[in-house]
C-alpha cells in the first residue's frame, strides 16, 4: 500500500517546493486540502490523521496547533518551522551529522527540519566540536548570504512586485543578534556559547552562503586549514547531499550557484592563521524542502 502523505501548508514557498517535488511520484499518494477548507481545522485535522507522514509548512503557532490535532500513534511528522527544532521530544533532521542521527530520524515520529542558515553553519562545525578542534566556548562568526526567497510569500511579493532601490543591493536583518535559528545552531552543535551571526538577504531569488569564521590560534587542537579541510571530507565521505571540495573553483564563490540542488557543497580556505568555511546551497533546497524530502525518504524506509 502507497504511504500517504499531507502537506499542511501547501501554498507557502516550502510547502509548493516539497510539493513540486512529489507530485509526480507514483510511490506515494498525496492527499489534498480543498482550497476552500485551507483554514477549516476539522478539514485539516481529518487529513493529517489519514496520512501516514505529514510535512508542516506552518507559522511555529500553527505547526504546534496541526500536531495538537494528530489524535493516533501511527501519523509521523515533519515540522518545516522553528516550533521544535530544539524540543527534547523531536529529532533534529539532518541526517549527515552521525549514523546515529540518520536511524533516529528513520524510526521517529516527530522530525523537526533544520532552518536554511543553521544547515549550513551545524554541517560546518558539528565535526569540528566533536573532534575537539573547536571548544564549545569558542567565539565563532557565521555571516550567511541568502536569496529573499527564504523570507517568506510577503518578501518575495515585496522584491518581485515593490522592490525600491535599496533593494537592489544586499541587506543585513536581524542586527539585534537574536535570529531564530541561534537556538539551534548552538544547541545541536553543543556550543556554550552562541556565535555571531549575521544574516544578509540579497536580490536574487534562491541559493545561499554560510560563512564561519575561525582564528586557527583559538582552536582546541592545533590543525592547519588543510587539517580542517580533511577533516570535514572525512566526515561526509560517501553522504549523497553533502560534500567538501577538495579545492577552490576560483577566487570567486557565487551564492546562487547550487540553486535548483538539493545538495550542499563546503569550501575551506585560509592561511596559517584564519579559516574559512563556506557552505553553499539552496535555502529552498537542502535549506528547506529538499531536506524535508530526504527525512521523508529515511523515514519511509522499509
Amino acid at each position: 500500500m502507497k504511504p500517504k502523505i499531507f502537506i499542511d501548508g501547501s501554498e507557502g514557498t516550502t510547502g509548493l517546493q516539497i510539493y513540486d517535488r512529489l507530485g509526480d511520484r507514483s510511490d506515494i499518494e498525496l492527499l489534498r486540502i480543498d482550497e476552500s477548507k485551507r483554514k477549516d481545522a476539522g478539514e485539516r485535522k481529518k487529513l493529517i490523521n489519514a496520512a501516514d507522514l505529514v510535512f508542516l509548512c506552518l507559522p511555529d503557532d500553527a505547526a504546534r496547533e496541526s500536531v495538537s490535532l494528530i489524535d493516533n500513534d501511527r501519523t509521523r511528522v515533519i515540522d518545516a518551522s522553528t516550533a521544535h527544532r530544539t524540543h527534547p521530544d523531536w529529532v533534529y533532521g539532518l541526517p549527515e551529522l552521525s549514523p546515529e542521527r540518520r536511524n533516529l530520524i528513520r524510526t521517529s515520529r516527530r522530525v523537526a527540519n533544520p532552518g536554511c542558515h543553521a544547515t549550513g553553519f551545524i554541517l560546518s562545525v558539528a565535526p569540528l566540536l566533536a573532534s575537539g578542534i573547536i571548544q564549545p566556548d569558542h567565539p565563532l562568526t557565521c555571516v550567511s548570504l541568502t536569496g529573499y526567497s527564504g523570507a517568506g510569500k510577503a518578501t518575495i511579493a515585496e522584491y518581485d512586485e515593490r522592490k525600491t532601490q535599496q533593494m537592489c543591493s544586499p541587506g543585513m536583518y536581524a542586527l539585534g543578534l537574536d535570529h531564530k535559528h541561534l537556538p539551534e545552531m548552538t544547541a545541536v552543535t553543543g556550543l556554550a556559547r552562541a556565535p555571531i551571526f549575521c544574516p544578509i538577504i540579497c536580490d536574487y531569488y534562491k541559493g545561499m552562503e554560510t560563512t564561519v569564521t575561525i582564528h586557527n590560534d583559538l582552536l582546541g587542537k592545533p590543525v592547519s586549514t588543510d587539517g580542517i579541510r580533511q577533516l570535514l571530507a572525512d566526515s561526509y565521505a560517501g553522504q549523497r547531499h553533502v560534500s567538501v571540495a577538495p579545492e577552490l573553483p576560483g577566487n570567486v564563490l557565487y551564492s546562487n550557484t547550487m540553486a535548483g540542488s538539493d545538495d550542499l557543497e563546503i569550501f575551506v580556505t585560509g592561511n596559517d592563521r584564519q579559516t574559512l568555511i563556506i557552505a553553499r546551497y539552496d535555502n529552498l533546497g537542502k535549506g528547506a524542502a529538499g531536506a524535508a524530502v530526504q527525512n521523508m525518504e529515511l523515514m519511509l524506509e522499509r
